[in-house]
């Protein structure tokens, strides 16, 4: 039998073409859509702060065209990782912003809540029972740091959406989860084989991403087959090519022929890309390697303090000539007059790191490549400090010294970096990092995911039950 189903997007928030989107779904037999929400480009910070990744509005408005077309042809309509990032905070929002849709629209509809955010205490216990294990790189965690931790998400896979199409959801709304696991749910629910509907899935779940060229977001028809599946690009502007869609493999991993999944791993070492015309590719020979064990990713969210930054441009060439040397005796002067102007003590709880633009900012000591710029660099100076005020204090000090610090070429007071805004420092709030990058063993797909039924009626939601893990 043959499934198809669309990603209008790759990420919720992101804006398609009503046109293509409308039509698509009109005159295509459809069996659902889907659309991930979520992220971890913008940091730990999303998840940590209770942040959004699109704004409300933008947000609002794919949803609004998701929620009209698929109800008018009553399909389901899945959404993964609401809000960014997945945790509970985002999921209700997004489930707010599609209840004002409902009574805007006078819409009715099922929908069915998976919240990500696991009980802590089942993460302990799992932890002492040696049921959590570390991805490289990850950092050291005690039972504290599953209990402690702000905000723990587990990336669910794709048996809690079947759970919920299965009981009846129109639209289902889950917190942070697997990006292929939420495209590959359904069809692994009527049958399509398992390779085939995994490696779909990895390519959809961007929306028009694996198109030869993406110049704006645009979704991605998938139709599969007992022994292939077919990809066209939603804008008829667009056209996929083998190359394009093969070379997908390529992102957002680190092998292109091993990907791991909730329950097992894409194999695409046998795949073969062919065109199937002049803008759609079909994909044969995919593969899924289930394993003994179902696990699933977990990603934590720490307050390790407060940011201010500052960012300067230097375009003095006697520094360019000889900026290594100059740099750090710059950051050695700035050190201690920091020190001597807020005490040892306190200094000591700051950290300040810096990315020089132009040389090697962006892979740092992984920076092969020798090279002489002598026209201008950025600097990028950030403090992290236990409070915003400390973090303020010790940048003003720090950046200030590095503004007027010698030069042995000149005599007398020097001005040396050139600052883009006024005031230059950057106040950036509250820091949180990744503490978690592990994953961990279930004894069920469903075993920490509960599901809440809603029914929205034109706005108004009524709860008419849940299925709570065991």
């Amino acid at each position: 039998m043959a499934v198809s189903y669309l990603s209008p997007v790759g990420m919720l928030g992101g804006g398609f073409t009503p046109e293509y989107f409308e039509k698509a779904v009109r005159e295509r037999p459809l069996d659902f859509v889907a659309v991930d929400s979520g992220s971890t480009d913008g940091g730990a910070n999303n998840l940590g702060e209770d942040k959004f990744f699109f704004s409300r509005a933008a947000v609002k408005r794919d949803l609004r065209l998701l929620l009209i077309e698929t109800r008018r042809k009553d399909i389901p309509l899945l959404v993964g990782s609401c809000g960014g990032s997945g945790g509970n905070w985002n999921l209700n929002w997004v489930w707010e912003i599609v209840q004002e849709i409902a009574r805007e629209e006078e819409l009715s509809f099922r929908t069915a809540l998976i919240p990500a955010e696991p009980d802590r205490e089942t993460l302990a216990k799992k932890f002492e029972d040696g049921k959590i294990t570390p991805l490289d790189p990850a950092p050291e965690i005690t039972t504290d740091t599953l209990r402690d931790t702000h905000r723990i998400v587990a990336m669910m896979g794709p048996e809690p959406f079947q759970e919920a199409v299965t009981n009846g959801a129109d639209v289902v709304l889950a917190g942070r989860a697997s990006d292929a696991g939420l495209m590959a749910a359904i069809p692994l629910m009527k049958g399509i084989h398992p390779g085939l509907a995994w490696h779909a899935a990895k390519i959809v779940e961007c929306g028009g991403a694996a198109v030869t060229q993406m110049i704006k977001p645009e979704g991605m028809l998938c139709t599969l087959e007992d022994d292939h599946f077919i990809l066209e690009p939603v804008s008829p502007e667009q056209r996929v090519t083998p190359t394009s869609i093969a070379s997908h493999a390529l992102y957002e991993t680190a092998n292109p022929f091993a990907m791991p999944e909730p329950g097992g791993t894409i194999n695409l070492e046998n795949v073969v890309y062919e065109a199937e015309t002049d803008r759609t590719v079909r994909v044969s020979g995919s593969e899924f390697v289930s394993t003994d064990k179902y696990t699933v990713k977990l990603e934590g969210a720490a307050l390790v303090g407060y940011r201010a930054a500052v960012l300067g441009g230097i375009t003095d060439p006697m520094i360019l000539r000889n900026f290594d040397e100059w740099f750090e005796e710059a950051k050695q002067g700035a050190e201690y007059t920091m020190r001597r102007a807020l005490g040892d003590e306190t200094a000591d709880q700051c950290t300040t790191t810096y990315r020089i633009y132009g040389k090697n900012a962006v892979l740092g000591e992984k920076e092969t490549r020798e090279f002489e710029n002598t026209h201008e660099l950025g600097v990028f100076m950030i403090t992290y400090a236990p409070t915003q005020e400390l973090a303020n204090a010790a940048m003003a000090t720090l950046s200030h010294t590095i503004l007027h610090f010698a030069v042995p070429q000149w005599q007398g007071l020097v001005s040396n970096l050139a600052f883009p805004q006024a005031p230059h420092e950057l106040e950036l709030g509250p820091a949180y990092s990744f503490v978690l990058n592990h994953i961990v063993e279930l004894d069920d797909p469903l075993e920490i995911y509960d599901i809440e039924y809603q029914e929205a009626n034109h706005g108004h939601s009524r709860l008419i039950g849940s299925a709570h893990s065991q």
